[in-house]
């Protein structure tokens, strides 16, 4: 359970640095502050995705608190306005915690109110309950609670603003309130067990979300108020809302929260992250994909793939595996994996090179986990071996297998590794040719389709293997560096430090095992490119080096790979510092050391999850998302290694 007390809900730097987030299953969430100020677009109490796990909309931004005692109104709510925070409701807050869902507790005179929400897993809804504890020897009075839904239904990339489109008409029936603004949206539907149901029909004006505006983006919003909510707390202690696009009644409340609670008791609680884990397991199609961050990612292949051992391996859900591999199978196009599947029903694009030979991996060590061949030869070798062939034959993007064995891609003005930061027609980290970590996953893909051929009976690729790992060892090592080049251009070698050699001695199957070399490229990366959250994209020395990931969008993209931390890559130098150390008590006890950072981070920024990146420079600020899949799956799958 994490929890914080007045002293950071009272303080509003602290508090709203803090945020919490509730999943459905299916990429819908619910998610804020700890204080239920929303600081982003993305924020809000329900979050459906109409397609999953695409087609997002923001329909319900938050509910407005009041609570009235003997005719005394207090505001629990806290919203930022241009100059103001108003009301200012965090300053009755006592304490926020997750236990296991998101619990608000407000201390007013002497009465407790406690604010409970969670998601309905499988569905577009959210089911918010608030119970009321009396701190004396009875009760008040007289006393109500007051709630004004607030609903934006919009795009959760954008903000909405006051309009003469929406519809403000309610649909009122016992126990049961139906919204339906615009004719493209489905309704939202207001379960609830209030005494009195008024209307609304007002506009609440200049929402302010700062982290927008730090990002330089749209941040401000408009939110309309369809109805309010009226409970009696004198009668009963209790009051619930159900908003969802289904219909359903507040007495389900109960039934609704038990089979939550037993489904996350399912999950292995006793597995550290597990939970976090699952928050990024998704529905596509009647499969499973993986959603990449929270708040704005969707399903990206590369993200997924390097995710796979570590969101459903390491916590013990290898069927979760088998589909997400069998649902990305039928999405292969021309020897690819799609690279994304856009938010917004566009076709999948195919712009990645190595996003696709992660895949070989991520069955590499399902089969280590499971031995699960007859699965592997029955749904995924056909795939597998036609994306061998496309690349030995060429394809999009100048992908194609070259005369040394090695894997050749790319162009000006692309971007095809996990480097892809792009400002206009500016391809920030350009790195054509023939890429480090590229040759390595390359390398990777061999060696499992040649253990698999061969228990197959059929042609094996070992061959390529050797050829492939032999042209790496003669083209890429660095001596007046100590390490690889990171790539190899059509104009010559690049020598910056990245992290991206870190594969071709991290991965099981190794390019590169050259054991005085590797030592170097180690103390290369630990003295360059280690901090205690990742490692840097880039050493701090190089020219380009930017330390810190801020401003608006150009800004931040320069930045993106230009020195920024990432979480991911930690495993992987981990897994090579542990094999060339001999796995020694000693090596064992210092990347134990190193993790300690990132898992004390889960109690901070993104509650129980880890952030995209950080800053390149100390203090290490974390940015981007506050909950990323890859971060989470690499640091579930390092804590097996320590």
């Amino acid at each position: 359970m994490k929890r914080f007390g007045p002293e950071i809900c009272h303080d509003l730097h602290a508090a709203l640095r803090r945020e919490w987030l509730e999943t459905n299953g299916l990429g819908g969430f619910s998610s804020s502050t700890i204080i239920g100020l929303n600081t982003r677009r993305y924020h809000a109490l329900l979050t459906a995705a109409l397609q999953p796990p695409a087609e997002r909309k923001v329909l319900l931004s938050k509910l407005e608190e009041t609570l009235v005692i003997d005719g005394k109104r207090y505001e629990l709510s806290t919203n930022q306005y241009p100059g103001a925070i108003h009301p200012a409701g965090y300053l009755l807050q006592s304490t926020f915690r997750l236990d296991p869902f998101p619990v608000f507790t407000w201390l007013v005179e002497d009465v407790e109110l406690h604010k409970t929400v969670f998601m309905i897993h499988g569905e577009n809804g959210v089911v918010v309950q608030y119970l009321l504890r009396a701190q004396g020897t009875a009760a008040p009075r007289d006393c109500r609670l007051e709630l004004r839904p607030l609903i934006a239904f919009r795009d959760f990339h954008h903000t909405t603003h006051a309009n003469a489109a929406l519809n403000g008409h309610v649909e009122i029936a016992h126990g049961l309130a139906t919204v339906a603004p615009y004719p493209d949206l489905p309704a939202l539907h207001f379960a609830h067990d209030a005494e009195v149901v008024a209307p609304g029909g007002l506009w609440y004006l200049n929402f302010e979300y700062m982290q927008e505006q730090e990002r330089g983006l749209d941040h401000t919003e408009d939110l309309f108020n369809p109805f309010i909510l009226s409970f009696d707390l004198s009668r009963r202690i209790q009051a619930t809302v159900i908003a969802s696009t289904e219909v359903h009644s507040a007495g389900e409340a109960a039934d609704l929260r038990l089979s939550e609670i037993n489904r996350r008791k399912a999950l292995r609680p006793k597995q550290p992250f597990a939970l976090a884990a699952d928050q990024f397991i998704v529905e596509r199609a009647g499969g499973k994909s993986v959603i990449a961050g929270y708040h704005w990612f969707g399903d990206w292949s590369r993200d997924t793939m390097v995710s796979i051992p570590g969101l459903t391996l390491a916590t013990g859900r290898p069927e979760i595996a088998r589909e997400i591999l069998a649902e990305f199978a039928q999405y292969l196009s021309e020897g690819m994996l799609p690279n994304r599947f856009p938010d917004h029903g566009v076709r999948p694009e195919y712009n990645s090179v190595d996003g696709t030979l992660w895949y070989f991996e991520a069955v590499r060590a399902l089969l280590e986990a499971t031995q699960d061949f007859d699965f592997v030869f029955d749904r995924l070798f056909g795939t597998m071996t036609e994306i061998i062939a496309h690349h030995q034959q060429g394809t999009r993007y100048n992908i194609n297998v070259q005369e040394d064995g090695l894997l050749h891609s790319g162009g000006p003005g692309t971007q095809l590794t996990w480097m892809d930061a792009k400002v206009g027609d500016w391809a920030v980290t350009n790195r054509s040719g023939k890429p480090v970590e590229v040759q390595a996953l390359w390398y990777n893909a061999l060696c499992v389709m040649d253990d698999l051929a061969r228990r197959k009976g059929s042609t094996p690729y070992g061959a390529m293997a050797a050829h492939a790992k032999a042209s790496f060892a003669e083209l890429f090592w660095n001596e007046g560096a100590g390490c690889l080049y990171d790539v190899i251009a059509d104009s010559g070698p690049d020598g910056s430090i990245r992290p991206n050699q870190i594969l071709a001695i991290g991965l099981s199957n190794k390019i590169f095992d050259d054991s005085g070399k590797t030592l170097r490229i180690l103390d290369v990366v630990q003295r360059e490119l280690l901090t205690p959250y990742g490692l840097r994209t880039l050493s701090p020395r190089d020219p380009r080096y930017r330390g810190r990931y801020e401003g608006d969008p150009a800004s931040r993209d320069s930045a993106y790979h230009q020195g920024t931390v990432w979480p991911w890559p930690i495993c992987y130098f981990l897994s090579a510092y542990l094999d060339a150390h001999g796995h020694t008590p000693e090596a064992k006890i210092q990347a134990t050391q190193w993790l300690a950072p990132l898992r004390e981070h889960a109690n901070d920024v993104g509650l129980g999850q880890i952030s995209e990146i950080f800053d390149g420079d100390p203090p290490h600020e974390p940015r981007g998302c506050i909950a990323q899949a890859w971060s989470m799956a690499e640091l579930l799958r390092a804590g097996l290694l320590a």
